[in-house]
């Protein structure tokens, strides 16, 4: 990995404010990072340096610095406790997309960048140059003067409509009430945490921690369909509006840049390269997963006709009930039983002892560390078998692991800092909603999927060039090694250093591979749904349907095999039609990806050093700085193929 030397002071994290503090903290991030930015950039057009490089570096700084403003306010906007907080973060958001804007239309910048002489740059310098060359091109620095306008205005909006989204989602939490009867069938631990009221009833929220308990373990059919309904009308009718709007504003950014649709636009700087290749993935995924998903989906429904005779179908409302009936039955995995083993302490530092073993690193708490909620973690992050005093500090994790009012409602990885070279330590925030107590498996899935993200933010921040820092490889790919790392969440012999239950046994070997076959089963009607949710994300973009909830029941018909569930409204709580756009795909087409690398480890060995040290260096540690197939094919010595997938689904 190409690195610029490091400074020989040693790079400290960045000081978070105090909740009192944040607001002004922000405001003065905000100026200070913005304003350096604007000075750098009107520096560079009045110099015009002609050397290639010179101009790189300074061009990286005014990238740094935004990139510190858009990092630390992308966070604190979902996850700050203090909604005047939350507000000026989205308020700096959208400074932050101003200034995107504004440079990427800015003539007199572009043509300083155009004019320079790449011969003499190395690879990574001049795969920089390539890219932000390729950024004004996109940004429509070459259109007249009314289109440029008309791209900022566009721009402008889309960041507010986004914002808006979002916020709807993240602050309409529902909840149901039912008497304590209804909670037949649940964990006694969860039914503790939900006491009853004055009178007499018991709330359920729309928030996780309750809506997948309850629609895998309530027994009573009537409030596990209105816990659904009510789950899939969030954000509805207001987010129904906004994303007719964004879809119109895409549409017509796309449009107006020269680009049939903004699938084509968006696909341009993906692993897909074509729009129209997103339409012909679903349908190859959906017709591979057709077989198995039909045969699961008629064993469920036969279950369902034990309780429902005549039962034709079934839908979301009793899916995951079922669906766990019939792994205890059939597979001998009761999911309460299975829970039982993997307290949520235990499971944290175990996925820091299993992550710290296969990527060579050591976790260390940090204690100077400024933290916006009592529930937050935070670890200093270090190259294993050095002394803390003498090892070369990688960077600074967070744990923000548990749901609250006003948090991002979903599991994802956001940046604080990227990591540049001799400059700022790599700095990042893992943002879940985890129960305080006992977690379901699939929810230990979910956490080392989720760390698979920030391990890679971190491991990918210590490159001179800000512009592949992190996370920073096509966005089809991103997905890849959280995927593959949810293995290590799999595998008995691993899960038997941290899940242990209340006397003290480990979880059974024998267990595991019960849980294993069982987790099979569903994946065929699994993968169809995805292909459901990449279909609504490809064609809302590419048609601006009038009527959402009617273009998504079409769609659901074709792909999903399980059917729409009337009255309600599920895109309007679809976070990821507005991060992802078009791309929703790109979970399945990282599937693929995570399965053929995972070929490479063997799995009677999967700490296997050699392998480990292989991707963490060759995948992980390089970020952006190569093609994600590039990457993949130094890993696997050879390109990634879609046999691995293709024989997981068969299993």
């Amino acid at each position: 990995m190409s690195t610029s030397p490091l400074s020989t002071t040693p790079l400290s994290p960045l000081p978070l404010p105090t909740n009192d503090e944040a607001q002004a903290w922000l405001d003065e991030r905000c100026r200070v990072n913005l304003g350096e930015a604007r000075r750098l950039v009107d520096e560079i057009k009045g110099d015009r340096p002609t050397d290639a490089l010179e101009l790189l570096r300074r061009w990286n700084h005014v990238s740094t610095a935004i990139s510190n403003v858009a990092s630390c306010s992308s966070l604190f906007s979902e996850v700050h406790p203090v909604e005047a907080v939350r507000t000026r973060a989205e308020g700096a958001m959208q400074e932050v997309q101003k200034l995107d804007t504004d440079l990427s239309l800015d003539k007199d910048l572009y043509e300083v960048f155009a004019a320079v002489d790449p011969s003499g740059l190395d690879e990574l310098a001049a795969r920089v140059l390539d890219k932000t060359l390729l950024d004004f091109r996109r940004g429509g620095v070459d259109r007249d003067d009314a289109t440029r306008a008309r791209v900022t205005e566009l721009s402008e909006r889309a960041i507010v409509v986004g914002q808006e989204f979002s916020k709807n989602i993240r602050d309409d939490v529902r909840i149901v009430r039912v008497t304590p009867d209804k909670l037949d069938g649940l964990p006694q631990d969860w039914i503790d945490a939900h006491p009853v009221g004055e009178d007499g009833l018991v709330t359920l929220t729309t928030d996780y921690p309750d809506v997948i308990p309850f629609s895998t373990f309530g027994k009573d059919a009537a409030t596990r369909r209105d816990l659904r309904v009510t789950f899939l009308n969030r954000a509805y009718p207001a987010n129904d509006v906004l994303l007719k709007e964004l879809f119109e504003i895409r549409r017509e950014h796309a449009s107006i840049l020269g680009y049939a649709n903004w699938a084509d636009y968006d696909a341009e700087v993906k692993m897909i390269k074509d729009g129209d290749a997103i339409p012909t993935f679903i349908d190859k995924i959906a017709a591979a997963a057709l077989e198995s998903g039909q045969r699961d989906r008629d064993v469920v429904l036969a279950r369902l006709r034990q309780d429902v005779p005549g039962a034709s179908t079934i839908d979301g409302a009793d899916l995951m009930f079922y669906a766990e009936a019939v792994r205890r039955e059939n597979f001998e995995v009761d999911a309460q039983t299975v829970r039982t083993y993997f307290d949520f302490a235990r499971v944290r530092q175990g996925l820091l002892d299993v992550t710290g073993r296969l990527f060579g690193l050591t976790y260390r708490p940090a204690e100077d560390a400024v933290l916006w909620d009592g529930d937050v973690a935070a670890y200093d992050v270090f190259l294993a078998g050095t002394p803390e005093a003498e090892g070369e500090a990688l960077g600074r994790i967070y744990l923000d692991l548990h749901p609250r009012e006003g948090k991002y409602k979903h599991a994802a990885q956001f940046d604080l800092v990227r990591g540049v070279a001799g400059r700022q330590l790599a700095e990042g925030v893992l943002v879940c909603n985890f129960p305080r107590g006992l977690m379901e498996h699939d929810d230990v899935v979910t956490l080392f999927h989720e760390f698979g993200h920030l391990v890679h933010h971190v491991l990918a921040g210590r490159g001179e060039w800000v512009r592949f820092s992190g996370v920073a490889t096509e966005w089809d790919f991103v997905e890849a090694p959280s995927q593959m790392l949810e293995e290590w969440a799999w595998d008995a012999d691993i899960l038997r250093t941290f899940a242990v239950d209340a006397s003290g046994n480990r979880i059974p070997a024998e267990l595991v591979a019960k849980m294993r076959r069982a987790d099979d089963f569903g994946k065929g009607y699994d993968a169809r749904t995805q292909m459901f949710y990449a279909s609504m994300s490809y064609w809302f973009h590419v048609e601006t349907p009038a009527d959402l909830t009617e273009r998504t029941r079409e769609l659901q018909a074709k792909y999903s095999l399980f059917p729409y569930i009337e009255g309600t409204h599920m895109p309007a709580s679809f976070g990821h039609l507005e991060g992802y756009g078009s791309g929703y795909y790109t979970y399945m087409w990282s599937m693929v990806i995570a399965k053929d690398m995972f070929s490479a480890f063997d799995k009677a060995d999967m700490f296997d050093p050699e392998v480990a040290g292989r991707y963490r260096d060759r995948v992980l540690a390089r970020g952006g700085q190569q093609d994600a197939a590039d990457l993949v094919a130094g890993f696997l010595d050879r390109p990634y193929t879609f046999d691995s997938y293709a024989a997981w689904l068969a299993e």
